[in-house]
């Protein structure tokens, strides 16, 4: 927030009161002097102060959605969080900064595509080129309008279960979140959103390591499972409010959703607007049918928008598995293009992403699978 320039104002001040104590002596003897009017001083208007943002809308609604972006007051276990305090970001060149944080504007026609790329081995390639990447919607190859192969900054959103069974895993959890965020990028953005069969968010976006360890330790496991609304309001506070353009988020629970108001394809669709998160998930998955439910719900949500899911057979896989996330994100290219169909005509778009590039056998490249064009978000059935 700007404050008024206080100096100038003082000065306009003392030279209207110098004005006017010289029109006073002017005036001529027995005459009666005009009562001069006061005078208004005109600044910066500062401004005002932003109520807070709204939830997800619809049934995602319930918990806590905001929360101050400069390191804010805590949230606690149950309670709602306060309202951010952030402007839109404009336009600006990839490697500018925002008020000391990193900023990646997309141009405002244009898709982001963030891909991974392997070869035949299963190995991440790094090397490739603007030439050798072919971008297709709705099967029509798409003019590449941007790209990058940096290590970007990202607003990141760890979503971890919180219900009853979940007590005795929390600890090795928690210290698997904390070395997901030492492992990435610095000026990574981070939020901590905990749940059960409701959602809060217990640290705003931060990269502070002692804040987000305090937000993992807000345990109050008990419960259902309410995951799908808590990735819906997850995926809406960080199209609300968060300054980065890159966008995660990184699941981690241990059993199938029961409590949730969303359901999986309605999930999924508003995970798939325009420009949306990437998720990563890893579930600690038991019982046979609940976890054939939670491994196919995991795998779709990360499918669609080029995350992975993880499924390990124990808890001690989860630390290994965080910095393989944090790896991935890290070695991504991001590839922009502006749709040859106007985004005005909404709709879903079906997006494929192809590489070729000589000295490499068949390489697969890993991104979303599409999107939902323009600001809308989708509900319903298709």
């Amino acid at each position: 927030m700007r404050r008024r320039n206080n100096v100038v104002l003082l000065v306009f001040f003392l030279l209207a009161t110098l004005f006017l104590a010289h029109s006073q002596t002017a005036v001529p003897p027995g005459s009666t002097p005009a009562t001069a009017a006061n005078a208004t001083a005109s600044g910066p208007t500062a401004p005002s102060s932003p109520a807070s943002n709204s939830a997800a809308s619809g049934p995602a609604s319930q918990g806590s959605q905001a929360g101050s972006q400069s390191d804010p007051p805590q949230s606690a276990p149950g309670s709602a969080s306060a309202g951010r305090n952030d402007a839109p970001s404009g336009t600006q060149n990839p490697d500018s900064n925002d008020g000391g944080v990193f900023v990646f504007h997309k141009q405002v026609e244009e898709v982001l595509l963030h891909a991974t790329v392997f070869d035949n081995k299963q190995h991440i390639v790094t090397n490739l080129d603007r030439g050798d990447f072919t971008v297709f919607e709705d099967g029509h190859p798409q003019a590449i309008t941007s790209f990058r192969h940096e290590d970007i900054p990202v607003a990141m959103c760890i979503v971890v279960d919180n219900s009853g069974s979940m007590r005795e895993k929390r600890q090795k959890v928690n210290a698997a979140a904390l070395n997901l965020v030492r492992a990435s990028n610095p000026n990574d953005e981070v939020c901590i959103v905990n749940f059960n069969d409701e959602y809060f968010l217990d640290q705003d976006f931060t990269s502070n390591i002692k804040k987000l360890k305090e937000g993992l330790e807000k345990i109050e496991a008990r419960g259902g499972t309410a995951l799908y609304d808590a990735v819906v309001a997850t995926a809406v506070h960080l199209k609300e409010n968060a300054k980065l353009e890159k966008k995660v988020i990184f699941v981690v629970t241990d059993g199938d959703d029961n409590e949730s108001a969303e359901n999986l394809e309605q999930t999924v669709r508003r995970l798939q607007t325009e420009n949306g998160p990437t998720v990563y998930a890893i579930g600690i998955l038991e019982g046979e049918e609940h976890a054939k439910r939670a491994k196919r719900a995991l795998q779709i949500m990360c499918d669609r928008t080029g995350g992975l899911a993880f499924l390990p057979k124990t808890l001690d896989e989860v630390d290994a598995i965080s910095k393989t996330v944090a790896h991935d994100i890290r070695s991504q290219y991001t590839i922009g293009y502006k749709p040859s169909t106007p985004k005005n005509q909404g709709g879903y778009r079906e997006v494929k992403l192809d590489a070729k590039s000589p000295g490499y056998g068949k390489l697969v490249v890993r991104t979303k699978s599409g999107y939902y064009a323009g600001t809308e978000v989708p509900s319903g059935g298709q």
